[in-house]
């Protein structure tokens, strides 16, 4: 990394400390409180600050309105089984304009994809040993 970056990467975070009680504050309003992990996390102000910007930016692009962004989170939080991270996405769903109805269907789409991929391979062995002649 040349000096002119490393400076920037110095100047930027030498404010740290006010750049991660803008994070926090930012995270209550768009979560309506402050997610457990992020309390945690910002006992490592350097990464903290890089690591949840970033995250901050990939939960919001711009191809995507909130409501449909926090409907991902919501989805990607069921089929993870993250429930903590689900009862803060449900939240910040509704807030963003999303319906309960929606939030249902973010859950339940997941849930029918988790079946399958259970089904799916279990089915290929059960026809592979139906098909098999020494099985019958």
């Amino acid at each position: 990394m040349n000096d002119k970056s490393k400076k920037a990467i110095e100047e930027f975070l030498s404010s740290r400390d006010d750049i991660s009680a803008e994070i926090l504050e930012e995270s209550k309003e768009f979560f309506g409180r402050v997610p457990f992990i992020l309390d945690i996390l910002k006992e490592r102000p350097k990464s903290f600050v890089f690591n949840t910007l970033g995250d901050f930016e990939t939960l919001r692009p711009k191809s995507l309105d909130d409501a449909t962004a926090e409907l991902i989170c919501v989805a990607s939080a069921t089929a993870l089984g993250a429930t903590a991270c689900l009862k803060v996405h449900i939240g910040a769903a509704l807030k963003a304009g999303a319906t309960m109805d929606q939030v249902l269907d973010a859950i339940m789409i997941p849930a029918a994809l988790g079946r399958t991929s259970i089904l799916a391979p279990s089915l290929r062995v059960f026809k592979e040993c139906r098909d098999n002649e020494m099985y019958e």
